[in-house]
C-alpha cells in the first residue's frame, strides 16, 4: 500500500512538472554535483500560496514567507559539505548535495523524498517497485533533516523503504527514538522526553505549580503535550489549561485559535508561567498580540524558538514578560560565521536560495537591520519572481554581514554534526571501496556504519546511542535586555544523564532565585507546621492549609501531608515544624510530692524509734508486760521500720532490683508485722474469754512462734514464686502524649493481687479477734485499738484498688506509697501510741497493784454479770422443770451443769490473773 502511494505521488509530479528526470529549476533550492550526493530538507519558506481552503489539483505550489533563520541552516549544511571536502577526511571522494524546500508542508517535503528515493542515471522521475532493495541504487546515499517532527516522520517513513540513512538536526519528537517504527532515523540532538523532563524539574525547582501550555495541533505537539502531563505529575505540577492551534500558517483558523488562547491567559489570572512548544512563526504572531493585549507572563521556551532571532527583535518584545528557554548545546560556529562574512554571489551558482535572498534584501534596502528579517518575510510574500542584477548582487555585497545575528548557534552547530557523522561513516565505508564510483554502496550500508560511528567535535568524541539519538545536552538561556536590544544569554547548561542544572557562576544563581520571586500557584502556600488539603479532584494543586494535628510535625512549605513522630521517643504539638524530645519522667528525689512523703516515712521511722525507747526503759511495766513482751514487740516495731523504709524504693529512677525488693519487702514485713498483731489478739482473746469452749479452742489454736514463722513463711513462698516466674521490671511507658514514663512493671498482677489479698485475709482474721475483745479493761485495752488499726488499714487499701487502676504517669508509685503509710501510721498508732501515753502520762495506773486491781474489778463485774445471768436462767428453767418436766432426773442434771459453769468461770479468773501479771505474790492470787 506505501508502494502505491508513492508510485502514485511519483506518477503525479511526472504529470505537474513535465520535465525531464534533471534537478527541476522550479523545485529544486540548492544542488552541487559529487561523488556521493546527500539531500538535505529544510522549511525555508513558511506556507505554499494558495487562494484556496484546501488543495483542488495534485500542484505543488508556489511558497512564500522566506525564513532568513532557515535559510542560514541551509548555508550551514552547504558550509559543512564544503569543509570535508576541503579537508582530507573523503582523501579524493566529493561529496555533493540536493537541498530541498519543504514549504513546512509534508506533501513537498515527500515530493522532495520521491526524488531522493528516484534510481539513479534514470531518465524519468521513477522509483522501481522490488521485493529487495538490497541492491537499488537511489539518487542520494543519505538525508539531513527536516526541521519538523511531523515533516520528518513522514519522510522517515518513506526512507524506511531502503533503510537510507536520515539525520535529524531539530526534529526531536520522542516517538523518533523507536527504532522499530523509525529504524535509519538518527539524530543529533536529544529527544524531547530529555527536554521535557528539564523543563519541568525547571518549574518544581522554581517553585511554580500552576502553569499554562500551549502546543500545536500535530505529531510533535500531540506527543510533547503528552510528556509534558507526564512529566509534570511527576514533579507535582498541575496544567491549568492546555492550548493546542494549528500546526500550520496555511490554516484559516490559526488567528481565531491565538485570540483565544491569548483570552484564556487573561482569564487564568493565577497562572502566571507559561510553556510554549510553538513553531517560530506561532510565537511571533502570538506575541504581537500578547503585546497589543497587555500579557505579561513567564514563558518557558522549548528549542525551537528559544533563540529565534525573528523573535527577540519584536518590537517592544520586553512587554510580554520574561522568557527563559532551552536550545542544544552550543559548539564552535567561528567558522560558519567567517563563511557568513565571505559569502558572495555568483550569476553561475546553482543555489536559488540565495538568489531569492538577494533579491529580497535589494527590496529592503532602507530598513535598519532589526526589521530587515520581518522586511524581507514581507516582501517573499508578495514577490514571485526574482531578476539577477548588478544592483542586487551590491546589495548582497553590502548587507550580508547582518545574517550572523540570526544565525542560531545551537542548531547551526547540530547541522554541522549530522554532516561530520555522515562524512565519518563515508570515511570508514570507503576504506575498502572506491566511493569515486557512484556505486560504491548501497544506502542501507551506509547506516550500518553510521550507527556505530565515532567522530569528534571540539575535542569531545560523539556517537549515537541505541535509539540513534546524540545526547548532547541543553543549554538554559535567559533572555535579558541589554543596551536597548532583547539579547539571548546563557544561563546553564542540563546535565541530560543526572538531570542537573550546572551553574556556572554567582550571577546566574542570582538569576536563578530570582526567578522563584515569580508566584504562578493555585493556592498560597502551605507554611511548614501545616498540609495541603486537597479541594478540587482534578488538581492536587488546588487546595487549603490545615494545621498538623499532635504528634505530626512538617518542616517545609506545601508539604502534601504531615509527617509522624516517633510516638514512642518524641512528640509535637499542633502546627508543629519539628519533633520534641520526650521527657523521661519518674517520681524524682526532688519532686515535691516525693519530699513530702519522704519527710513522712522518716518520721513514721523516728516515732517507731522513740516507740522503741519507751518500751526499752519501761520494760518492767505491766502495760508494756501486757503488749505480749518485749520481744513481740520489738518484731512488730522493726516490721513497721521496714514498712517505712520500703517506701524509700518507690521513689528515683527505678530500677530492676528496686523493682523487685520494694513489693517483696513490704508484702513480707507487713505480713510479718500482722502476724504478730494476730498473735496478741489471740492471747487477748484466751487471757479474757470466760466461754470454756472458746478458751478449749483458743488454747490449742494458741501457738505463737509456729503462727508467726507459718503466716510469714507463706508470704514468702508467695514472693519467691512471683520473683521466679514473673517478676517486676523496669518498664518504658510511651503511652502519653508528651512524656516518657519510667516505671516499675509488677509482672504479674495476679502475684501482686495475691500478696496483697494474703495479707487482706490475715488482717481480716486479726481483726474478728480483736472485735471479740473489744470490752476488756479500758486502760489496758489493746483488742479495741488493734480493731481500729484493722479497720484504718481496710479502708486505706479498699480505696488504694479503684485509685490505683485509674491513675496514670509518674505518680502511681506515690499512690501506693500513701496507702503503706497510711496503713503502717494507723496500725503504729493504734498498736503502740496509747500504751505510751499510758506510760508516759499516766504512770500511777502502769503499777502491779492498779493494774491487779483493775482485773480484779473487770473479773468481778464479769462474775456478777455471769450470776446474774445464771439466776435469771434458773428462774426460767424452775419454771419450765414445774410445768414440763415430770422427773426429778433431770432436775437434778440441770443442777449439776449450773455448778459446773460456776467452778469454770473460777478457774478461768484465776487463770487471767495468773497469765496477766507473773510477778505478783502468790497470796495477792490465791485471795482474788
Amino acid at each position: 500500500m506505501a508502494l502505491l502511494i508513492i508510485l502514485i505521488t511519483c506518477f503525479m509530479i511526472i504529470l505537474a512538472t513535465s520535465q525531464p528526470c534533471q534537478t527541476p529549476d522550479d523545485f529544486v533550492a540548492a544542488t552541487s554535483p559529487g561523488h556521493i550526493i546527500i539531500g538535505g530538507l529544510f522549511a525555508i519558506h513558511e506556507k505554499m500560496l494558495s487562494s484556496e481552503d484546501y488543495p483542488r489539483r495534485p500542484q505543488i505550489q508556489k511558497c512564500v514567507g522566506f525564513e532568513i533563520s532557515v535559510f542560514l541552516q541551509t548555508l550551514a549544511m552547504i558550509h559543512s559539505i564544503e569543509m570535508i571536502n576541503n579537508s582530507t577526511l573523503l582523501s579524493g571522494v566529493k561529496l555533493g548535495y540536493e537541498i530541498y524546500d519543504t514549504c513546512t508542508e509534508v506533501t513537498v517535503a515527500m515530493a522532495a523524498t520521491l526524488r531522493f528515493l528516484s534510481k539513479f542515471n534514470c531518465s524519468k522521475e521513477t522509483v522501481e517497485f522490488k521485493c529487495d532493495y538490497s541492491s537499488y541504487m537511489p539518487r542520494v546515499k543519505a538525508v539531513i533533516g527536516s526541521g519538523y517532527s511531523e515533516i520528518t516522520m513522514a519522510v522517515s517513513r518513506m526512507l524506511n523503504l531502503q533503510l537510507m540513512p536520515q539525520v535529524g538536526y531539530e526534529s526531536t519528537a520522542e516517538i523518533l527514538s523507536d527504532k522499530i517504527r523509525f529504524p535509519s532515523f538518527l539524530r543529533t540532538v536529544p529527544s524531547d522526553f530529555h527536554q521535557i523532563k528539564a523543563m519541568a524539574h525547571l518549574i518544581q525547582k522554581s517553585g511554580w505549580n500552576w502553569i499554562g501550555i500551549i502546543t500545536t495541533d500535530d505529531d510533535y505537539g500531540r506527543l510533547a503535550l503528552n510528556t509534558f502531563i507526564i512529566q509534570a505529575e511527576a514533579n507535582n505540577v498541575c496544567i491549568a489549561f492546555k492550548e493546542v492551534l494549528p500546526a500550520f500558517l496555511s490554516d484559516n483558523t490559526i488567528e481565531v485559535r491565538i485570540n483565544q488562547t491569548l483570552k484564556k491567559i487573561i482569564l487564568e489570572a493565577q497562572v502566571n508561567v507559561i510553556v510554549v512548544f510553538l513553531r517560530q512563526f506561532h510565537v511571533f504572531d502570538l506575541f504581537n498580540k500578547a503585546i497589543e493585549m497587555n500579557i505579561n507572563k513567564m514563558w518557558i521556551a522549548s528549542d525551537n524558538w528559544s533563540t529565534a532571532t525573528k523573535i527577540t527583535t519584536i518590537p517592544n518584545v520586553k512587554k510580554i514578560g520574561k522568557v527563559v528557554g532551552f536550545t542544544f548545546r552550543r559548539g564552535n560556529i567561528s567558522a560558519f560565521h567567517s563563511f557568513l562574512q565571505n559569502l558572495h554571489l555568483l550569476p553561475s551558482d546553482s543555489n536559488k536560495l540565495l538568489h531569492e535572498y538577494a533579491m529580497h534584501l535589494s527590496a529592503c534596502t532602507y530598513v535598519k537591520d532589526t526589521d530587515l528579517s520581518q522586511c524581507i518575510f514581507n516582501h517573499s510574500q508578495r514577490t514571485l519572481a526574482y531578476k539577477a542584477n548588478k544592483a542586487i548582487e551590491r546589495n548582497f555585497f553590502m548587507r550580508n554581514d547582518f545574517l550572523r545575528d540570526y544565525a542560531e548557534p545551537g542548531l547551526i552547530h547540530s547541522i554541522q554534526l549530522a554532516v561530520f557523522a555522515l562524512g565519518y561513516a563515508i570515511r570508514d565505508l570507503c576504506q575498502a571501496r572506491d566511493c569515486q564510483n557512484p556505486n560504491a554502496f548501497q544506502p542501507w550500508e551506509l547506516l550500518g556504519v553510521l550507527k556505530n560511528v565515532t567522530f569528534t567535535d571540539g575535542g569531545n568524541s560523539l556517537h549515537f546511542d541505541a535509539h540513534g539519538d546524540l545526547n548532547t545536552g541543553y543549554d538554559v538561556v535567559l533572555w535579558k535586555e541589554i543596551n536597548g536590544h532583547m539579547t539571548v544569554t546563557k544561563m546553564a547548561e542540563y546535565d541530560l544523564q543526572n538531570d542537573v542544572f550546572i551553574i556556572p557562576d554567582q550571577e546566574t544563581k542570582n538569576e536563578f532565585r530570582n526567578l522563584k520571586q515569580i508566584q504562578s500557584k493555585c493556592s498560597k502556600e502551605c507554611s511548614p507546621g501545616q498540609m495541603k488539603k486537597t479541594t478540587r479532584s482534578q488538581h492536587i494543586c488546588c487546595y487549603e492549609c490545615e494545621n498538623c494535628p499532635e504528634n505530626h510535625y512538617s518542616n517545609q512549605t506545601d508539604m502534601p501531608h504531615c509527617l509522624l513522630c516517633n510516638n514512642e521517643t518524641h512528640w509535637a504539638p499542633v502546627r508543629s515544624t519539628v519533633c520534641f524530645e520526650k521527657e523521661v519522667e519518674y517520681l524524682n528525689w526532688n519532686d515535691s510530692l516525693a519530699i513530702l512523703l519522704l519527710i513522712l516515712s522518716l518520721l513514721g521511722i523516728i516515732f517507731v524509734l522513740v516507740v522503741g525507747i519507751i518500751f526499752t526503759r519501761n520494760l518492767n511495766t505491766p502495760v508494756v508486760k501486757s503488749s505480749g513482751g518485749l520481744r513481740i514487740c520489738y518484731v512488730i516495731l522493726l516490721c513497721h521500720f521496714l514498712n517505712f523504709a520500703s517506701t524509700s524504693f518507690f521513689i528515683g529512677e527505678p530500677q530492676d532490683f528496686t523493682c523487685k525488693t520494694r513489693q517483696t519487702l513490704f508484702g513480707v514485713s507487713f505480713t510479718l508485722c500482722i502476724s504478730c498483731i494476730l498473735t496478741k489478739s489471740l492471747k487477748i482473746l484466751l487471757a479474757f474469754s470466760f466461754d470454756p469452749k472458746l478458751q478449749k479452742f483458743l488454747k490449742c489454736l494458741y501457738k505463737p512462734i509456729l503462727i508467726i514463722f507459718t503466716c510469714t513463711s507463706i508470704q514468702v513462698v508467695i514472693c519467691t514464686l512471683w520473683l521466679i516466674f514473673a517478676a517486676p521490671t523496669v518498664e518504658v511507658n510511651v503511652s502519653l502524649p508528651r512524656v516518657i514514663i519510667l516505671e516499675c512493671e509488677e509482672g504479674s498482677i495476679l502475684a501482686f493481687g495475691t500478696m496483697l489479698g494474703y495479707i487482706a485475709i490475715l488482717a481480716f482474721i486479726c481483726f474478728i479477734f480483736a472485735f471479740k475483745g473489744r470490752k476488756l479493761p479500758e486502760n489496758y485495752n489493746e483488742a479495741k485499738f488493734i480493731t481500729f488499726g484493722m479497720l484504718i488499714y481496710f479502708i486505706a487499701w479498699i480505696t488504694f484498688i479503684p485509685i490505683y487502676a485509674t491513675t496514670f504517669g509518674k505518680y502511681v508509685p506515690a499512690v501506693e506509697i500513701i496507702v503503706i503509710l497510711i496503713s503502717n501510721y494507723g496500725i503504729l498508732c493504734c498498736t503502740f501510741f496509747p500504751k505510751c501515753y499510758v506510760i508516759i502520762c499516766k504512770q500511777d495506773i502502769n503499777t502491779k497493784s492498779a493494774f491487779l486491781k483493775m482485773i480484779y474489778s473487770y473479773s468481778s463485774h464479769s462474775v456478777s454479770s455471769i450470776a446474774m445471768s445464771h439466776a435469771s436462767l434458773d428462774s426460767m428453767n424452775s419454771n419450765v422443770t414445774m410445768t414440763n418436766l415430770s422427773s426429778s432426773g433431770k432436775s437434778a442434771t440441770w443442777q449439776k451443769s449450773k455448778d459446773l459453769q460456776a467452778q469454770a468461770f473460777a478457774h478461768t479468773c484465776r487463770e487471767n490473773a495468773t497469765s496477766v501479771s507473773k510477778t505478783l505474790p502468790r497470796k495477792r492470787i490465791s485471795s482474788i
